[in-house]
């Protein structure tokens, strides 16, 4: 489907090496790529991602300058084009905003969202009648940017930021969730839906174990997903038959992001940003801890260890086990992982620092597949 997204990152940003480590099958972790401990301009950061399904839904990406810092997590669902295409178009909007507004803004990140969605919109229009399937393809979206001192955290979706700060007298570590939760297994998140659709009695139903939106979808706010979004795709025979049976009246979830901002503190050392494969198999506080608590190098690696121990765990199994079983099959155990954990090491005060030019910023992408068809591992995009 769609081959010219099958490499978003390489058309964007090019292709190059990197110096990153991956899982090469063997005795190692072959569905599990990390990047080395690389620099940001406030401190480092770690990068590992594992794979479960046949083809990679998750994408992720930390982009780098002298002056700022964006990450990004993309958590697909339905197929892995929507995380791809936000992989390769959402920081270019991104920056776009910012450097018409003259810096980092919550507008220039409403706008960016805003602008990558209508853009996979208008290739959704363009090409459902020849693959009907692109119209049920959507994304969390998670984007954290460091500017001027200064933590924007903006999602979609369940993907997840939580910050660990020194906790009381400067002891230990706290964890503190910087990210909504876009999922209606929250009573609060399926009130607001409820709230939204009064004359649906039906707006929120509990299917297969679980709370969804139309007895479909548990996330109220995605990336993508525009038969969610617009009702005419929903309707059409066609798209019924090949895809989702379930006639809509009109939206029934939103790309409108949540977003904080936070001052950092001298007391903040660092972000996990990470898909909900980690925090479904580890509370904020446990991977906070971990993080506190183990050298730097290869820690968001470690986290995600540590997510498959315990996916493993709950099935009687060992890490060892989860090690043999292939993709596809292994997304019975766990979903895609992946973390970036930015470390929060210098403080900067400048509030005349601009975002930078295009050609400042150094891009870090994840593996499209952790292995090619081929069998041989993929290396990351960097630039």
């Amino acid at each position: 489907m769609l081959r010219w997204l099958a490499r978003p990152a390489e058309r964007c940003l090019g292709r190059g090496g990197c110096g990153c480590g991956s899982g090469a099958g063997g005795g190692g972790d072959g569905l599990l790529w990390h990047a080395e401990l690389k620099p940001h301009a406030s401190g480092e950061y770690s990068f590992a991602v594992a794979q479960a399904n046949e083809r990679l839904e998750d994408q992720g990406q930390v982009v780098t300058s002298p002056a700022s810092t964006v990450v990004g997590v993309y958590d697909g669902h339905g197929g892995p084009e929507a995380s791809r295409f936000l992989s390769s178009r959402l920081f270019p909007n991104l920056h776009k905003f910012a450097s018409e507004q003259g810096g980092m803004s919550i507008d220039a990140i409403k706008k960016a969202f805003h602008a990558t969605e209508e853009e996979f919109l208008h290739l959704v229009k363009g090409t459902w009648l020849k693959q009907p399937k692109i119209a049920s393809v959507g994304s969390c979206c998670l984007v954290g940017a460091i500017a001027n001192n200064k933590l924007y955290v903006a999602n979609l979706g369940d993907s997840r930021a939580v910050l660990g700060h020194r906790g009381p007298n400067g002891r230990g570590v706290v964890a503190e969730r910087l990210s909504n939760d876009h999922n209606v297994a929250d009573e609060a998140v399926r009130k607001e839906v409820i709230q939204q659709h009064p004359d649906d009695s039906q707006i929120v139903v509990y299917s297969r174990g679980v709370w969804r939106i139309k007895g479909i979808i548990q996330i109220s706010r995605s990336f993508g997903d525009a038969y969610l979004k617009k009702p005419e795709f929903a309707r059409d025979p066609i798209f019924q038959q090949y895809v989702c049976p379930v006639p809509l009246k009109r939206a029934v979830i939103t790309a409108v992001p949540s977003i904080k901002v936070r001052q950092i503190g001298q007391q903040d050392l660092f972000v996990i940003f990470a898909s909900d494969g980690l925090w479904e198999q580890l509370t904020d506080k446990a991977a906070v801890e971990i993080v506190f608590k183990n050298p730097r190098a290869g820690i968001a690696r470690r986290l995600v260890r540590a997510a498959i121990s315990e996916a493993a765990r709950k099935r009687e199994m060992r890490y060892a086990d989860m090690q043999h079983i292939e993709r596809g099959i292994k997304r019975h155990f766990h979903d895609d992982i992946t973390v970036v954990v930015l470390y929060l090491d210098s403080h900067k005060h400048d509030a005349q620092a601009k975002f930078g030019n295009l050609d400042s910023f150094r891009f870090t992408n994840a593996p499209v597949d952790i292995f090619s068809p081929s069998g041989q591992t993929v290396e990351p995009t960097v630039m």
